[in-house]
């Protein structure tokens, strides 16, 4: 679920504000938004992180299962992060668990690199493989739904990406589709991804933006947090609000937007908090080996934690080094960070939020009822 952003001059929120951008290809759609939603990523890999057992069912309306992915000839490996015996066998007990417990399943179908594929085999020339195959994983497993995760995704993207949308709905129209984006930079070039906005918005029942991961160090970056509510600038040019407006301006309804709560966090060195620049500064550790659980069980500490009151957003600070992979800033979510984003979601009418990974917050060693803080917050944040 992430990709890599380039510092560049242009400012697409200060353009769309300031009116020089108007995208009109499409009109906004007024079809009706769905329900309020929270969609949980579930992952092959992390199944000994969280079994089904241990699921917290009730704070999610939707489980995400990963992943299927594209080939380039339209076939799909359906391994699920496992291979091809058990993946499959996982991912039939997560759809059959999840129908158990009245909620939605549904096909995660790429991820992180995926483009390449994705551009070959849902080119014209292989689209109706790719759809075949597609609705025989989601007939076979039960599926209700499909999250297409071209990442990256780009602007020259959007002839292929609305066609096997708009082919998945003539095939099944009562399927789910929902659609992730990266967030938006204010220092991306124009039109960026958001010429796709409108047309999706029309095919797509959701679009979430993950709106986390945004710490990296990358060139040209002071350091930032993993999941900011506000305070992009021009080196550091991300954040959810920034992302929204966007979004909003671009011609997404508000009931089809949703936000994104990373369970897992960013671990930095040569600098202990955000908005600082060092040359020394270095990138340790973000998705998967500074999953929530394990910043909490071998990080935090109550004399380390502090709260950015601009950003909306806890982190960990020290002058030394700290935790196993010897961090001086962490950058995580927290209960409070996620009320915070559900009041904002309110506020503007927003219609959910994704969750990535379900697993990375889980808290096996917790007392029960409180192994699983960060979905409760987010169904508490997001679901009436």
């Amino acid at each position: 679920m992430r990709r890599r952003w380039t510092a560049v001059a242009i400012s697409v929120v200060a353009l769309l504000v300031a009116g020089l951008l108007v995208w009109r290809p499409t009109p906004p759609s007024t079809a009706p938004s769905p329900p309020p939603w929270v969609m949980g990523y579930y992952v092959g890999y992390q199944r000994d992180l969280y079994p089904l057992d241990a699921v917290d069912w009730e704070s999610m309306t939707h489980v995400v299962v990963g992943a299927a992915m594209p080939r380039d000839d339209g076939s799909l490996d359906t391994s699920f992060f496992l291979d091809e015996t058990q993946g499959p066998i996982w991912a039939r007990q997560v759809v059959g668990r999840a129908h158990q417990h009245g909620r939605r399943a549904v096909l995660m179908l790429g991820g992180a690199r995926s483009r390449p594929a994705f551009s070959s085999a849902a080119s014209a020339a292989r689209r109706d493989r790719l759809v075949e195959q597609i609705l025989t994983v989601v007939d076979g497993y039960g599926f209700d739904g499909v999250d297409v995760d071209w990442e990256p995704l780009e602007a020259a993207d959007r002839a292929d990406l609305l066609a096997l949308a708009r082919h998945l709905r003539r095939e099944r129209p009562a399927l789910e589709l929902s659609l992730p984006i990266s967030p938006i930079s204010v220092n991306d070039p124009a039109p960026s991804v958001l010429s796709l906005m409108p047309d999706a918005a029309h095919v797509f029942d959701r679009i979430n933006v993950m709106s986390y991961g945004m710490s990296a160090g990358w060139d040209g970056w002071d350091s930032w947090h993993s999941s900011p509510l506000f305070g992009q600038g021009p080196r550091t040019p991300m954040s959810i609000d920034s992302s929204v407006r966007a979004l909003l301006g671009a011609g997404v309804p508000a009931g089809r937007l949703g936000l994104g709560v990373g369970a897992f966090g960013g671990c930095m060195r040569g600098v202990t908090g955000p908005k600082q620049s060092a040359a020394a500064m270095r990138t340790l550790g973000d998705d998967n080996t500074m999953t929530y659980s394990t910043i909490m069980t071998r990080y935090h500490d109550p004399g380390r934690a502090r709260w950015d009151d601009a950003a909306k957003v806890p982190y960990l600070t020290s002058g030394r080094p700290f935790g196993p992979a010897g961090c001086t800033f962490v950058t995580y979510e927290d209960p409070r960070s996620i009320a915070e984003k559900g009041r904002y979601a309110r506020a503007l009418g927003l219609g959910g939020a994704i969750v990535w990974t379900i697993g990375g917050g889980h808290l096996p060693s917790a007392p029960p009822g409180r192994r699983d803080p960060l979905l409760e917050a987010t169904r508490r944040g997001f679901l009436p």
